[in-house]
């Protein structure tokens, strides 16, 4: 199975074919091919409706975003109040969160203005706030998503 992230644990509905393993989307409705990225996704999705309050049906999950000409794919997008909140970028908990992460969101961010972002490997989490100047500062956690 898959590592243990660093995340509350969760309840995840789990089917194993012969030839792969899947685990249950609560925001798409359909099961989903399990890679390891997904097992951090999956773990987001939960802690952003469990913990943090946020309605699956205003939860994007693989949107798509237009960046100079071509289409690129969000991991997790969140709105509040119509517009894009929150921009999610999650990688497997084997890839490092480098300068060319934090680049691939800052791209995303250029399009969707969104007033947090996080990165996260499952295991280490960056959490990210733009402040009313539009400059993008470190911050502790997301809030709930009714402040």
């Amino acid at each position: 199975m898959f590592i243990a992230l660093n995340f509350p644990h969760y309840q995840f509905q789990l089917q194993e074919t012969p030839r792969k393993k899947m685990i249950f989307d609560v925001v798409r409705k359909k099961y989903i091919v399990l890679t390891p990225e997904e097992w951090v996704r999956q773990h987001v999705v939960h802690y952003l409706l469990n913990d943090k309050g946020y309605p699956a049906s205003l939860l994007a999950i693989e949107s798509g975003i237009k960046f100079q000409g071509m289409i690129r794919r969000c991991d997790i997008v969140a709105y509040k109040n119509n517009e894009p909140y929150l921009l999610v970028e999650c990688k497997a908990a084997s890839v490092n969160l480098t300068k060319e992460v934090v680049a691939q969101i800052a791209r995303y961010q250029s399009v969707l203005k969104v007033t947090y972002l996080l990165i996260t490997n499952g295991l280490h989490h960056l959490y990210l706030k733009r402040n009313e100047d539009g400059k993008i500062e470190i911050c502790e956690e997301l809030p709930p998503y009714h402040e």
